[in-house]
């Protein structure tokens, strides 16, 4: 595979061996009914036959064995899985083939959820172009879906498909058929073995929506690094809010960078405690902040003031150091964006590593989901709020959240005496990712009584208005903590007493991944957002 970005605006695909499994069709007895010799190409052959009568008689026999065979051909394995999921994603698709039109058509009724309608372009051999491997059929195909040369995905199983489409200029694809032939002395862009690992390549290509990488995504990429340095401790993974470094046999150095993009308003507070709050959750101290800020053009120097004392002002507010970074302004972006890079520090036996987790323990809440999300669409859409019928005061009770978002005070009375076998902070795609990455990163599967889940009165109403469910909103503020049992009173209590509201919410269940939801007692489906809610108003 050639490790080279790429993306994907259409599919051209090769269609027996490809999309289908052929009937049987026998190549010696058809080359004895039109006198094509062993071992040359049958379309090159009756195309160099002098007489047009002649041509069109072969033409026909070829035509009538094709369709014969097609009757008796079926969907090749995930083909109608993969077509369908391409038409969900509107990505033009088209068949280019060495095959008659008629015999193309008679294969496709042996579908079940695909018909010829399905696509947006069919090349066969009736069409006036050099059939493959020439690429002029892959040229024509691109003027028709619209593509360029490097956004065309041409799929095959056969050599002349990827001969045609390198002759192209097209990203080729070899499909493998479960390693019937040598795939190496092919040429393609990349080999799969079924139609099922197509659409993992496919969706490599295709544009992310906005907000932080899915955590598929995020797993696999990671997987591909490799990490040997013994003091790593904490290394890089989904759920994982922190990296932790031993620098000694006492003190471990964490170690955190996160972007603010979709805030403007008090960007410089959002900075700090978004990178703060992850490190909290290791049990560590945040120190020693780096920032690098881009503006767009035009951005004035007081503009960048602002930021610059905005973010001094709250560092102080918790004891971090401001130590340096970069400030440009930058066509690059549309509007500020701040990315900070955090270290702490804790003692190696205090350091709260995710995969402490034990079955058993209770899962905890502080304060209640989407704080952050519910300042951030105060601050950015209040004037659209307002349109939708939510009084000023209770919009400007909204944007009072912004101090909320520190989950630091909470972190810091958990961190003590060792109760707490992980901590988590709910940031982007709200508790519902949430959840789910604490289980990813500790190992543990987790089970949550969704009415039991904390959602104040003004998130509920936003979300209300803006069609938003609060549970895949934008949530810095909340902690997630997993308390041993007996410790889990005891810390709910100290918790409140710093003026700070706890929810039991669940506990860890047994070794696995994923979350188990309850509503009045019955198993429900805990929900997953492709993206954070808030992305859909920017």
């Amino acid at each position: 595979m050639k490790e080279r970005p790429f993306r994907i605006k259409a599919v051209l695909f090769d269609f027996d061996g490809t999309l289908t499994k052929p009937g049987a069709i026998d190549f010696a007895v058809i080359r004895e009914a039109i006198g094509c010799p062993s071992g040359k190409p049958i379309l090159e052959y009756i195309g160099k036959l002098p007489d047009p009568e002649s041509r069109a008689d072969a033409l026909k026999t070829l035509d009538d064995f094709e369709t014969e065979a097609a009757a008796d051909s079926e969907p090749n394995v995930g083909a109608e899985a993969l077509i369908r999921y391409l038409k969900g994603k509107n990505i033009p698709l088209g068949i280019i083939s060495r095959n008659s039109r008629r015999s193309i058509q008679r294969a496709l009724k042996n579908f079940n959820r695909v018909s010829e309608s399905d696509f947006d372009l069919i090349l066969s051999r009736d069409d006036p172009v050099k059939p493959k491997p020439s690429g002029d059929g892959i040229m024509l195909a691109l003027k028709r879906l619209k593509a360029e040369p490097h956004e065309l995905l041409l799929v095959g199983d056969f050599v002349f498909d990827i001969q045609a489409g390198n002759d192209a200029g097209a990203l080729t694809v070899y499909l493998d058929n479960n390693g019937k032939s040598d795939a190496s002395k092919i040429g393609s862009d990349f080999t799969v073995s079924d139609l099922y690992e197509l659409k993992d390549l496919v969706r490599l290509g295709l544009p992310l929506s906005a907000g932080k990488l899915p955590n598929e995504f995020l797993g696999a990429f990671l997987g591909r690094m490799g990490l040997d340095d013994p003091a790593v401790i904490i290394p890089p993974g989904v759920g994982q809010d922190a990296a932790a470094v031993e620098v000694d046999a006492e003190e471990v150095l964490v170690l955190k960078s996160d972007p603010i993009t979709f805030a403007t308003d008090a960007i410089g507070h959002y900075a700090v405690l978004i990178n703060a709050n992850d490190i909290a959750t290791t049990g560590a101290r945040p120190r020693w902040l780096l920032t690098s800020l881009l503006f767009p053009s035009g951005t004035t120097a007081s503009a960048v003031r602002s930021v610059m004392d905005e973010l001094q002002t709250v560092c102080a507010r918790w004891g971090i150091t401001l130590c340096g970074g970069h400030t440009e302004i930058t066509d690059a972006v549309v509007r500020p964006v701040v990315t900070g890079m955090l270290a702490g520090t804790v003692s190696r036996k205090d350091l709260i590593d995710k995969q402490g987790m034990k079955p058993g323990d209770r899962v905890l809440l502080t304060k209640a989901v989407a704080v952050e999300g519910t300042a951030i669409i105060a601050r950015e859409f209040g004037s659209r709020l307002m349109s939708l019928g939510m009084p000023e005061s209770e919009v400007e009770a909204c944007k009072a959240f912004l101090p909320r978002i520190s989950i630091l005070t909470e972190a810091g009375i958990a961190r003590a005496g060792q109760r707490v076998s992980a901590m988590h902070d709910v940031t982007e795609g709200g508790l519902a990712t949430a959840l789910t990455e604490l289980s990813v990163a500790g190992r543990h599967r987790i089970k949550v009584d969704l009415e039991r889940v904390p959602v104040y009165p003004e998130t509920r109403k936003i979300g209300r208005l803006l069609n938003i469910d609060p549970l895949g909103l934008i949530g810095s503020g909340s902690l997630l903590i997993c308390c041993r049992e007996q410790y889990t009173q005891a810390l709910m209590r100290e918790i409140q007493a710093a003026g700070i509201q706890v929810t039991a919410i669940g506990e860890v269940l047994g070794p696995g991944e994923g979350v188990e939801a309850r509503k009045k007692g019955l198993k429900t489906e805990w929900p997953r957002f492709e993206v954070d809610e808030i992305t859909r108003l920017f």
